[in-house]
């Protein structure tokens, strides 16, 4: 009796004995703060005491229509390197999209001025692409990314998108130019943020694949949210390429003071709401893709050691699920077409810097055949490495073998998941091309992550050995190689 009644009494004691005091968070000063919905939805700062951390700068580079450098919320200091590929200057912006994407991303905090960037360790480097005419040529965007890492950008912004139908090649914009320059920047460590894009730009909305450069690998992509947690329609769905979602409705950001300048008794001059028709309430993917560029620089800024890679992993593992219970009806549990990963959480993805983090892979991007295949020496008996089925479903290593010299490999893949073990003959040019399939010499696809393949050359010459990942799934793997001489 004593004992159920102290047991009682300790229960209704508990709640006060273990009280905590709230801790403080910070809140930015900025008078237009209050228009930004967004920062309280992707937990900007919840992460942070009542002051910001003091950290490094992290070079953001936005690649778009240039910057109003007059603006008050981007001091020169805010800006790293500047260049235009369309005439003029980087730091004027006629169009006003490239201006409103900084501001979400780098505008100046507690500065007595507008709105908070979120991104407050953020130092811009503009690449202006696009005139007053909105035209892209993507030719100047494929040398914009290879500038922007150049001098030094962690991270690009790639608010922009061409139209990607693979039923339909006539229409469907792949670059080989753009792919190379992306290629380029993931080898130098570049985390790259792209909107899915809108399907007011395609056949049909809602439109069931991400536009380009966010569908293609190791791009991150992301799609927008309404207000209410919902995903719109406009909003491209994929279910390979649409990897984290964040508010893109009804978004609110800086503008260059000479577009708000046509309507001048506007109070909020160089904000949105004084701006044209387009911005006063605006939508898109395009503005939903700068808030995770703005997180992967907070990530940065606080741990520099990460890698690209990483960053991508946390930024997506720490999304909270959007379904049903949170505004998305259409939405299913888990990852899926309309809200990737889910929605965008930057106090979640601060604070799993604390855990355990991603192991970095170190090989990427070994995607295909030819130069972009890794080279394994004889000495390397064994390579450890990741697969991820939305992100890096394909590995390429290159191995040279004499001619009689035979191979053993096998391949422990990532739990739960299935993958394919492949050996390809001297002179494939890609492991992707169907019409190449007669260059495939060997090959272990049956169920499950585990297989081994064993194959003597009948010449000598540059193999190919590709993992794949084929089923939903992603983690390390083990391949082991042994070489007998024949």
């Amino acid at each position: 009796m004593r004992t159920a009644i102290a047991a009682a009494l300790a229960l209704l004691l508990a709640p006060a004995a273990l009280a905590l005091p709230i801790r403080a968070t910070f809140t930015p000063t900025d008078p237009l703060v209050s228009h930004q919905y967004y920062l309280g939805q992707d937990h900007a700062f919840d992460a942070f005491g009542p002051d910001l951390p003091v950290v490094n700068p992290v070079r953001v580079a936005i690649i778009d229509s240039g910057l109003d450098g007059t603006h008050p919320e981007f001091p020169r200091q805010r800006i790293w390197q500047a260049r235009s590929w369309v005439g003029g200057s980087a730091l004027t912006d006629e169009q006003g999209h490239g201006t409103f994407v900084a501001g979400e991303i780098a505008a100046a905090i507690n500065n007595n001025e507008g709105i908070a960037g979120m991104a407050f360790p953020a130092q811009l480097v503009i690449a202006k692409i696009a005139g007053a005419d909105q035209t892209i040529d993507v030719r100047d965007e494929a040398q914009a990314i290879r500038w922007a890492v150049d001098v030094g950008a962690r991270i690009i912004n790639l608010s922009i998108g061409g139209l990607r139908n693979p039923f339909n090649p006539r229409v469907d914009t792949f670059s080989k130019a753009e792919a190379a320059a992306i290629d380029y920047a993931v080898r130098r460590g570049a985390v790259l943020v792209a909107a899915v894009g809108n399907s007011d730009e395609a056949p049909q909305s809602p439109w069931p694949y991400a536009s380009y450069p966010a569908a293609l690998p190791h791009v991150l992509g992301v799609s927008a949210l309404t207000p209410t947690g919902n995903v719109p329609a406009f909003s491209n769905r994929d279910r390979i390429y649409n990897d984290i979602s964040a508010p893109g409705q009804d978004i609110y950001s800086t503008l260059p003071r000479p577009l708000t300048a046509a309507r001048p008794t506007c109070q909020n001059q160089g904000y949105s709401d004084c701006g044209p028709d387009e911005f006063r309430h605006a939508s898109g993917t395009s503005f939903a893709a700068p808030q995770v560029s703005a997180a992967a620089a907070i990530l940065f800024a606080l741990k520099p050691t990460l890698q690209a890679d990483q960053v991508v992993n946390i930024l997506e593992r720490s999304a909270t699920d959007v379904n049903a219970s949170n505004g998305c009806k259409q939405c299913p549990l888990q990852r899926d077409s309309f809200s990737g990963w889910g929605r965008l959480d930057v106090s979640k993805a601060v604070g799993a810097l604390d855990g355990v983090l991603p192991a970095p892979d170190r090989f990427e991007p070994n995607d295909d055949a030819g130069t972009q295949a890794v080279k394994l020496t004889a000495a390397v008996s064994s390579v450890k490495a990741t697969l991820d089925f939305w992100d890096d479903q394909i590995d390429v290593y290159r191995i040279y073998l004499n001619k009689r010299e035979r191979l053993k490999l096998s391949l422990d893949g990532p739990a739960g998941a299935t993958t394919n073990l492949l050996l390809w003959k001297p002179g494939t040019t890609s492991v992707n091309d169907l019409r190449k399939q007669n260059f495939r010499v060997a090959q272990a696809i049956g169920p499950g992550s585990s297989h081994k393949l064993g194959y003597r050359a009948p010449a000598k010459g540059w193999y190919y050995v590709e993992v794949k990942i084929v089923t939903r799934g992603s983690g390390p793997y083990d391949l082991m190689l042994t070489r007998i001489q024949g």
